[in-house]
């Protein structure tokens, strides 16, 4: 009898315990505020489905230092690794709203002439983080091929060697594509594309005033670092500045622009469906 008491005793005490556990989590702010997080989430992801979704979305990934800085961590390279890794929960977002085609600014031109002790330890990060990239495509429904773009002649010989490797072992995935500019400058960008037009067509043996006729914007487009695909029709900063930097010159003529407080390492979900949500609520008019 007292077993029997005893035994009813200690499981009234561990009902009441994990009752107390529940209504903790219940009233505690932070699981209150993450389901509200994802109901609003939710809700946007609902909303957004009956409108159009860009074919192509393009970010400048902005604010890993200011974030590393405020956050108080003790090298800037710790905000470029959570930066880094930002980009895999952006890609999971992008997958399930079947956005074809993702574009992100890692590296630009003139972050090459940075302190050499930041900008090793960024490219470090790079380099590890595209065979990275790379394995997580094999394992999705629609695996991306991977691009990269820039002055790529510019970077460590180990970094551009993983870059040949990685854009070969993706090459025939697809139709889903990510680009990555590394070392990329918007003017860069089309000096290359019109140095490369002029040498391709010297060796076709074409004149001067030959290659004056064939100087069309298609034939430049064609030699652009991100030469297929859609144009970007959206393209979004975060951290909080307002202006593209240069990013994509040419091919950002008809994009919707949006831009996001939030440092890059702090992008929400919500936030990417924000940006889609005014996206949708725009008229694109392409000039006219």
């Amino acid at each position: 009898m007292e077993r029997a008491q005893t035994a009813g005793k200690t499981r009234a005490v561990r009902h009441r315990g994990r009752v107390g556990s529940i209504l903790g989590r219940l009233s505690s702010p932070r699981w209150i505020k993450q389901l509200l997080y994802s109901l609003y989430a939710q809700r946007l992801r609902s909303k957004l489905a009956d409108g159009p979704m860009p074919s192509h979305i393009a970010l400048v990934l902005d604010g890993n230092r200011r974030f590393a800085r405020l956050s108080g961590l003790a090298e800037p390279g710790m905000g470029h690794r959570m930066g880094t890794e930002k980009v895999d929960e952006l890609l999971e977002w992008c997958d399930q709203l079947e956005i074809p085609v993702v574009t992100v600014w890692i590296l630009s031109i003139d972050n090459l002439s940075r302190d050499q002790a930041e900008l090793d330890e960024l490219i470090a990060i790079v380099e590890d983080g595209l065979p990275h990239l790379r394995d997580v495509q094999k394992g999705l429904r629609n695996p991306r091929r991977i691009k990269v773009g820039g002055r790529t002649e510019l970077l460590p010989d180990s970094l551009r060697e993983t870059i040949v490797r990685v854009e070969q072992e993706t090459e025939d995935a697809g139709p889903f594509v990510l680009n990555i500019a590394l070392g990329y400058g918007g003017r860069e960008e089309i000096v290359d594309a019109v140095k490369e037009l002029l040498v391709e067509e010297e060796k076709a043996g074409a004149t001067l005033a030959d290659v004056a006729k064939l100087l069309t914007p298609q034939a430049v487009a064609r030699h652009l670092y991100f030469n297929t695909g859609p144009d970007p029709e959206l393209i979004i900063r975060t951290s909080g500045e307002v202006r593209l930097g240069g990013f994509m010159l040419w091919k950002s003529v008809y994009s919707e622009y949006y831009f996001c407080d939030a440092l890059w390492p702090m992008f929400r979900e919500i936030d990417l469906l924000r940006a889609i949500r005014s996206f949708q609520q725009r008229k694109r008019r392409f000039g006219h």
